[in-house]
């Protein structure tokens, strides 16, 4: 009867240890296959998104390329194990399979055409789109986008993130704990996609000290097969408006793109996942607009 016992037992465990790895391996696979996590680490997309936002990328949005494949990242182990070494095969590829086409006012998770990282912009240039920046204000084939100013976004200067980075203010150096004040635009696409937009300063009425201006811009034609990427905060986001030569992002080619942000789900504005009392409740299950 023992004998019978430890058997039956020591098959329930091993049935328990195959469901666990069955699950592991399905949840895998779901997830390589259909969604990818994203931390938001910078302010570039503010308000839309905050950093320490957490979402998952809808990569069935516009089927699947070499940019698709799986990345696994970990830093305190040293880990780097970048698409590249699961599908660098068909990098060169341009067919996406199950392909779909992003549309003008996603935000969109691509990869850095040259140095592979992962960014998270809003898309407003399509192909053949000519793009320009003047005054600050967005320029699609030779037309203002409309925008209407609503109430300021107000953040609290303070460390933010696991960078701890501090935030831009337009109103001047403010002490920690003041409130940190950038203008808000509702900006209107033409295909009638309405997103804020913050404006942190003008730079065309500043020095620069050696920065490209990117309130005006040059005109910027889009090649075929391309899109054009901006930041909803509009001072502080590294873009397509900024060559890939001095470090910005470019054109980015349909299959360096890895899928559409849709709906936060969770946000902590700590260091720390760990840090509850950071926690953004307001922010779960929150739509991107």
């Amino acid at each position: 009867m023992d004998d019978i016992e430890e058997k039956s037992f020591a098959a329930s465990a091993i049935e328990t240890v195959k469901t666990v790895v069955y699950a592991l391996l399905i949840a895998g696979v779901f997830r390589t296959l259909f969604f990818q996590p994203f931390w938001i680490p910078s302010g570039s997309m503010k308000d839309s998104l905050l950093i320490g936002d957490f979402l998952f990328v809808n990569k069935m949005a516009y089927g699947y390329s070499y940019a698709s494949c799986p990345k696994i990242q970990i830093a305190a182990l040293g880990l780097n194990i970048d698409a590249d070494d699961f599908c660098g095969f068909i990098k060169d590829r341009d067919t996406r399979i199950l392909g779909g086409v992003p549309e003008r006012g996603d935000v969109v998770v691509f990869r850095h055409p040259v140095t592979g990282a992962d960014y998270i912009k809003r898309l407003v240039g399509l192909p053949g789109d000519k793009i320009q920046m003047q005054g600050g204000v967005l320029q699609i084939n030779g037309t203002p986008v409309e925008r209407r100013q609503v109430e300021d976004f107000v953040e609290i200067y303070e460390p933010q993130g696991s960078q701890r980075n501090r935030p831009v203010c337009s109103n001047g150096a403010v002490g920690l704990g003041a409130d940190c004040i950038k203008a808000k635009y509702i900006e209107t696409l033409p295909n009638g996609v309405e997103h804020g937009v913050l404006d942190t300063y003008d730079q065309d009425a500043m020095r620069l000290g050696g920065r490209m201006n990117v309130d005006t811009t040059k005109v910027y034609a889009v090649p075929a097969g391309h899109f054009f990427f901006m930041g909803d905060n509009r001072d502080n986001s590294s873009d397509s408006r900024v060559p890939q030569s001095i470090g910005g992002v470019g054109f980015v080619p349909l299959k360096d793109i890895v899928g559409r942000a849709d709906r936060i789900l969770f946000s902590s504005a700590g260091a720390s996942i760990l840090a509850f009392w950071t926690w953004r409740s307001d922010r779960y299950f929150k739509a991107i607009d």
